[in-house]
């Protein structure tokens, strides 16, 4: 079976499926690689309304494949010693350009892709895991949720946008707290944080996250993409620049073809049929 998996469902919502069950989900063998791939493909698709992203198994993602951390040392160890002469930049800078292509194919696009993204988190979400939950627009979990940032077990600083993620929901001490210790967080503690927009309690809590994730799809999902781009300019601009940008996409949003329907729909008394546009 893939690494992960890719669902289209009638209703707009795609499911992407971290599938390495027997590692709780760790990112090696094609694993990132896969996600990155299913992701570009959801966001070409006008098809696809709303992205999920869950786990098979009992977990969501346990972060990096340690093992697979223990052979890439050793390989890159190998390979300074082989160089004629040895040059250890030369291997570093190769890993960053590696890290930065994952990050930007899978972090950064469930972050910017225009359609809602949401993590359903099933279970333990650590490391880099966490980074991709924190990545999704929202987080609704099952009971057994738990999240962590794991780094500091196994010496290393974090990767996929959790440290920029985190403190936004948490707060910058609560942030580094959580970093510097690695506390696991349940899911009723990520709630009371606001890691988790909902905790889904009972055995058909994928059925209502998956509902749920149908009642986004069926929405103004153009109008979703623009407040998007509105709330990420809003993490980083002055209000000046932010009035500016909410101006132009209110005025796009204005003429597209949902609003003039449930304008429609509001004078006729009955619920819009949003078509995504």
């Amino acid at each position: 079976m893939p690494d992960a998996l890719l669902e289209k469902r009638p209703n707009g919502v795609a499911l992407v499926t971290l599938n390495r069950p027997e590692s709780l989900n760790a990112m090696g063998g094609d694993l990132v690689p896969l996600l990155g791939q299913h992701l570009a493909d959801c966001e070409a698709d006008p098809a696809v309304r709303c992205v999920a992203v869950t786990g098979a198994g009992r977990a969501f993602c346990a972060g990096g494949d340690v093992r697979n951390m223990q052979r890439r040392n050793d390989s890159q160890q190998e390979a300074a010693k082989a160089a004629e002469p040895p040059n250890p930049i030369t291997i570093l800078e190769a890993g960053v350009r590696e890290l930065r292509a994952s990050h930007d194919a899978t972090a950064l696009r469930l972050h910017r892709m225009g359609k809602p993204t949401v993590a359903l988190v099933n279970g333990h979400a650590v490391g880099a895991g966490f980074s991709l939950a924190l990545a999704c627009d929202i987080r609704l979990c099952s009971a057994n949720a738990k999240f962590g940032t794991a780094f500091r077990n196994v010496g290393l600083s974090g990767d996929f946008g959790g440290s920029y993620f985190l403190q936004r929901l948490v707060g910058m001490g609560r942030a580094r707290e959580l970093y510097f210790t690695a506390e696991i967080v349940d899911a009723r503690q990520a709630l009371e944080l606001g890691i988790a927009n909902r905790v889904i309690e009972g055995e058909d809590w994928l059925d209502e996250a998956l509902a749920f994730c149908a009642r986004l799809a069926a929405g103004p999902t153009a109008s979703y993409g623009r407040m998007k781009a509105n709330l990420e300019l809003a993490e980083t601009a002055d209000l000046r620049a932010v009035l500016d940008q909410e101006a132009l996409l209110m005025r796009m949003s204005g003429v597209s073809r949902d609003s003039r329907e449930a304008v429609r729909a509001f004078v006729e008394k009955r619920e819009p049929r949003f078509v995504g546009e």
